[in-house]
């Protein structure tokens, strides 16, 4: 988790945007309490604030080409970075050790069209000053966040909060997950697109057809993710597949450089995934698991009240499994205490959104303050394979979809 922030179509760089831009940078800084660092040049300004997961020595952002016309803010991860480079190896100077990096070495290569290459979760925006434009993109369901705006003199802004925009430019939206937007072109584009995304994609297929869609897509994990390039998933059944995928997703997220641990909660979805991750933690994925773990022992983590039922089953999967086992207590005081700042961290007052959030929200400030930097969990599932219980009552296979 880092912040981007960016500000383009600028007729003329002044003292007042740069600025500008270091305010709305600040309004994240959360996000990023390792390093703040800014480009100001041609029609662009861009500013990060880093969270130092991958090469915390050398891959400070804004990242830039070896020749310095191409300049990148990123908020993510690239799973598959090693991979490129390897394609690139004699091709492209990387200067840092950033799986990020590669993002600049496939545009320099590809132009804007290279975004399905790229196995991960992210939200970047790139400034060309050879060709004086601009790209911004976001991963295929928006896992990292991204909102933009305009103002009445035709600049358009970026960041990863909304609060980075609020109060600096007169329209702002959420910048859509699997789209692109173009400087020349002044608009988002999806770049994004599989058939399973409409009904109307889907409602014919046979079993054997979406069986073979299915391992259509594994193949496609297997040429741009070295973490299961040895998977064997031509000949999977859907239900193989799913294992194999999820097991080299958790593998492939196990990817750095600083402590990480798992969340917990005792129930199915983040008792796989920290099992999963259990089982690679031992060694170092960074060199196929040629080298022992930088830090072996995981360590997992749960929050609730004092005697809640979550609980009892986090510790009994974690006795299970053998991770280092932290069980966090709070009070409904402590809960009704830290609203506000939850609300104002998580940017809605949904309820069921604050309510989950408020017990993670003091979580994480006890993981941060064990030095741990990075977690794992079990979010996701539930949307993915129709868990909760409004997918259960859907009244057909339309409205589920």
């Amino acid at each position: 988790m880092c912040g981007i922030v960016g500000i383009f179509n600028i007729k003329s760089q002044s003292q007042e945007l740069r600025n500008k831009a270091l305010r709305m940078a600040q309004k994240i800084r959360h996000r990023g309490p390792d390093w703040s660092g800014i480009y100001v040049g041609g029609s662009a300004i861009l500013a990060h604030e880093r969270l130092s997961i991958v090469d915390p020595e050398s891959g400070g952002q804004p990242l830039y080409s070896p020749d310095g016309k191409q300049i990148l803010a990123v908020n993510g991860e690239i799973y598959n970075h090693r991979e490129i480079r390897s394609r690139y190896a004699g091709k492209y100077a990387f200067r840092t050790g950033s799986d990020c990096e590669v993002i600049l070495a496939l545009y320099k290569d590809k132009g804007i069209h290279f975004l399905e290459e790229l196995n991960g979760i992210f939200a970047f925006a790139l400034y060309d000053e050879e060709a004086d434009d601009y790209l911004i993109a976001r991963d295929p369901i928006g896992v990292i966040p991204l909102y933009i705006g305009r103002d009445d003199q035709g600049h358009i802004y970026v960041g990863s909060e909304l609060k980075a925009l609020e109060g600096f430019c007169d329209t702002y939206e959420p910048f859509l997950p699997g789209h692109y937007f173009w400087g020349r072109e002044g608009k988002m584009h999806r770049w994004y697109q599989r058939p399973w995304m409409t009904w109307e994609g889907v409602e014919k297929l046979t079993r054997e057809e979406g069986n073979k869609l299915t391992r259509e897509e594994g193949n496609k994990l297997t040429r741009r993710d070295d973490s299961v390039a040895s998977c064997p998933l031509v000949n999977s059944s859907p239900r193989q597949l799913i294992k194999l995928a999820l097991e080299a997703a958790v593998q492939r997220q196990l990817m750095s450089d600083v402590p990480y641990g798992v969340l917990l909660s005792g129930g199915l979805d983040s008792s796989v995934i920290s099992a999963i991750a259990k089982k690679y933690a031992r060694k170092r994925i960074e060199t196929n698991n040629q080298s022992e773990a930088w830090w072996p022992q995981l360590h997992s983590f749960a929050v609730g009240l004092r005697g809640a039922p979550d609980l009892i089953k986090a510790r009994e999967v974690a006795e299970y499994i053998g991770t280092v086992h932290h069980e966090i207590n709070y009070t409904i005081q402590e809960g009704l205490d830290a609203l506000r700042d939850v609300i104002y961290f998580i940017e809605t007052y949904d309820i069921t959104t604050v309510r989950a959030s408020t017990p993670m929200y003091l979580l994480a400030r006890v993981i941060k303050s064990m030095g741990i930097k990075m977690v794992l969990s079990g979010e996701g599932a539930d949307e993915v394979f129709g868990g909760y219980l409004y997918f259960h009552k859907a009244p057909d296979a339309r409205t589920f979809h």
